[in-house]
């Protein structure tokens, strides 16, 4: 399992794909993805952009 970090400035769900999204370009086999935290950064008072973070399980081949 990994913990990733996406971002999106259009909402957590679009965040989630992108880290989703990344993992896949270098990992095979991928299984569960769990989100176990989200949180917003702003700038001067607005949402800048939304994070999710995933806990992502895959199969290993060794």
């Amino acid at each position: 399992m990994i913990e990733l970090v996406g971002s999106s400035p259009v909402s957590w769900d679009e965040a989630a794909k992108n880290a989703i999204a990344k993992a896949s370009e270098t990992l095979r086999d991928l299984r569960i993805a769990e989100v176990s935290a989200m949180d917003i950064h702003l700038k001067d008072g607005k949402i800048e952009f939304y994070r999710t973070k995933v806990t992502l399980s895959f199969k290993f081949d060794a």
